[in-house]
């Protein structure tokens, strides 16, 4: 909402920050432009060309947006590699000859549920096709059972002395601002459809609903047994004595190598020596960011892949300086779902939702998009849903032929809220007195920032409210093949994880991006062992994106800019800003409720 006190406190950050990039962009280009200069001199640097055995390396540690970022400011500084472009990536080294391996430096923290899973699925594949994996990790401190997950089917994992592994459980922390709203004299005014949707709970509530946390405990024991039962598998122990470990943490390097939670104790250095003493003579190590996958012919078919991530917004990606990934506004996405449909080379598309929700209409919108491909190209459109697809992230898929998730995909959520914040008491607290001219019918000024809601308003608010649920449960129903009862009985706001909502028929298979691949090949009638290409939407801007490229190749110099993305991307940070972004696009939300993953 564009309250007085979200303009005050938007004006006086983007300020400081404005300040702060103004220095750092003069800085960065020049740099940037004496590093790419050196580059050129001293030719190629990978060695990939040459015949080599390679290992590659993967650093977990690396924060990456699901989809790396073709326009805006992520794009400018280095936003050239995305979470799907390693999973490509790794999919495409299973089967290259020239890799023999892969080295993993472990995150200290956690990465995300469904990430760790999707993840482990690359790993497993580059390990059934007969390649190795040393892990090496500095400890893990915090973020669940994510982190280890992740790494946990690796043939070595090298543990650093003095490291410890903590991974005792698995929290989902919401922030609750009610006593924030109080102390202001601020009012939260608003209606939700129907029990489970618990997103304005974090505006008028100060702890959990009874509906809400039972909604939240059982998508925490859903998340916890999953992680629980690969780390068991991975680790060759049963799934109680996995329990029995993780529970006990913290432990020490040197415990975790007793249990078989580690296979040795060293150093970074040390790991990747021994990575590439295994690749065999002459080999050398390549990031992954730096590997170039072997190509498909020219003229294979292609399926294309549309990402949007983010709160699900109308209109472009005019952007927020302050909100980390991609984007997902309506126009772009939409147009992105049409312009591949249009493509006469590509064959099927796979729409990648990483989303927590947002606007019904612009929701509606990228609907239909996927609707219009599958009636006038008649290309099937495959879902793959990606850490978070809930409420209006569901809404976006459920039209698709086909949906896959994650194990520990967050979706669902199916409802809708509205309402808006009443700023009159706080504003009078300082001297300021709102009084409004009003003409017309009964609803006029509703949404006006200074009154509450009269009893008249509230009711056509609630009706409202209820056809934009209507129409959401009725294309989930159509989409889904359920009846609208069986669709009720699993809507009403509440979040599922992947498998939860395998099982109640919201979700047509368990899997990650490959899956996904693999399926849209299937529909489009690809023969399974046929070379595809992959073509990745939306397209970069010409020159601009080009220059983020180079950009990607600064890290260094780019590093206190980093920081500063790391202090507004940070998961609390990021949970309140996107409130703010959302609440902002539209004045009812098909939204989940915020929370972090701990």
């Amino acid at each position: 909402m564009k309250t007085f006190f979200a303009s005050l406190g938007g004006a006086v950050i983007g300020s400081i920050v404005g300040l702060f990039l103004l220095f750092f962009i003069g800085m960065a280009v020049i740099q940037m432009s004496i590093n790419n200069a050196i580059k050129s001199a001293s030719g190629p640097e990978t060695g990939q060309d040459d015949g080599n055995a390679i290992v590659l390396t993967l650093d977990l540690r690396s924060a990456l947006d699901d989809q790396a970022a073709t326009t805006g400011p992520e794009a400018f500084f280095g936003g050239a590699t995305g979470f799907i472009d390693n999973i490509t990536k790794l999919d495409a080294a299973a089967t290259d000859d020239q890799v023999k391996g892969l080295y993993v430096r472990a995150s200290e923290f956690g990465i995300g549920s469904a990430r760790a899973e999707e993840y482990r699925d690359a790993f497993k594949n580059f390990q059934n096709n007969g390649k190795f994996i040393i892990t090496h990790s500095q400890g893990t401190y915090g973020g669940g059972p994510s982190g280890y997950r992740a790494i946990a089917t690796s043939d070595e994992i090298w543990m650093q002395p003095g490291s410890d592994l903590i991974a005792s459980g698995l929290a989902l922390e919401t922030l609750f601002l009610k006593g924030l709203f109080d102390n202001l004299s601020i009012t939260p005014e608003f209606e939700a459809l129907y029990e489970f949707k618990n997103a304005p709970n974090t505006y008028e509530e100060e702890t959990f609903t009874e509906p809400h946390r039972r909604a939240m405990t059982d998508l925490a024991l859903s998340l916890w047994n999953e992680s629980l039962a690969d780390i068991a598998s991975d680790r060759g122990v049963s799934v109680e004595q996995a329990q029995a470990i993780l529970e006990s943490t913290p432990l020490s390097a040197e415990q975790l190598v007793d249990v078989n939670f580690a296979t040795k104790l060293g150093w970074p250095e040390g790991a990747l020596e021994s990575a590439i003493e295994r690749a065999g003579e002459d080999a050398i190590s390549i990031e992954i960011d730096s590997y170039t996958a072997p190509t498909s012919e020219f003229g294979s078919p292609v399926i294309a892949i549309v990402g949007g991530q983010g709160p699900i917004v109308s209109g472009g990606a005019g952007g927020s300086l302050f909100q980390e990934g991609q984007g997902f506004a309506s126009d772009d996405i939409a147009a992105s779902i049409l312009e591949a449909g249009r493509d006469e080379d590509v064959k099927a598309i796979v729409f990648r939702v990483d989303s927590p929700g947002g606007s019904p209409t612009a929701s509606d919108q990228i609907w239909r998009a996927v609707q219009r491909v599958q009636e006038e190209q008649q290309k099937p459109v495959v879902v793959s849903m990606a850490s978070v697809a809930a409420s209006g992230g569901y809404y976006v898929s459920t039209g698709a032929d086909w949906i896959v998730a994650n194990r520990t995909t967050i979706t669902g959520s199916i409802g809708i809220f509205g309402g808006k914040f009443a700023i009159n008491e706080g504003l009078a607290r300082i001297g300021v007195n709102a009084e409004s001219i009003k003409i017309g019918g009964d609803f006029t000024g509703a949404f006006t920032t200074t009154e509450a809601f009269t009893e008249d308003q509230r009711a056509s608010m609630r009706a409202w409210l209820e056809r934009g649920y209507g129409r959401f449960t009725q294309l989930v129903s159509d989409g889904r093949g359920l009846s609208l009862e069986q669709v009720d009985a699993v809507a009403r706001g509440r979040v599922w994880s992947g498998e939860d909502a395998f099982d109640n028929g919201l979700v047509d298979e368990l899997g990650g991006l490959t899956t996904a691949i693999a399926k849209a090949k299937s529909l489009a009638e690809i023969e399974d062992d046929a070379d595809i290409r992959l073509m990745t939407y939306p397209m970069a801007t010409p020159g601009f994106a080009m220059f983020g490229a180079q950009a990607s190749t600064s890290a260094q110099q780019l590093e206190a800019i980093g920081q500063l993305a790391d202090m507004i991307n940070d998961p609390q940070v990021q949970a309140l800003i996107q409130e703010a972004e959302a609440a902002r696009s539209s004045r009812i939300q098909a939204r989940m409720p915020s929370f972090i993953e701990r």
